[in-house]
């Protein structure tokens, strides 16, 4: 699946976009997944309320089922003004 990274998400991890192999069955077992990689993923995952989640475009909470997901985009909350 794609995996895309938005704001200071992408700028702690250093991409804005990759291809994962995952056997996670949902959006929290792939944040843990992530997190083990290594420390810049553990610095972008570390506080999840900090974090938004969409499923193909479709914002979602972090217990999401991710089966038939095709794009799993993380960013921060968004502000209006």
């Amino acid at each position: 699946m794609e995996v895309l990274y938005f704001a200071w998400v992408r700028e702690r991890i250093g991409l804005p976009r990759e291809t994962v192999e995952t056997d996670a069955k949902t959006v929290a077992d792939l944040v843990e997944e992530l997190r083990a990689r290594e420390a810049r993923y553990a610095a972008a995952f570390e506080d999840l309320s900090a974090l938004r989640v969409a499923l193909d475009q479709e914002l979602t909470d972090f217990d999401a089922s991710l089966d038939g997901v095709r794009e799993v985009a993380f960013f921060p909350p968004m502000t209006g003004g």
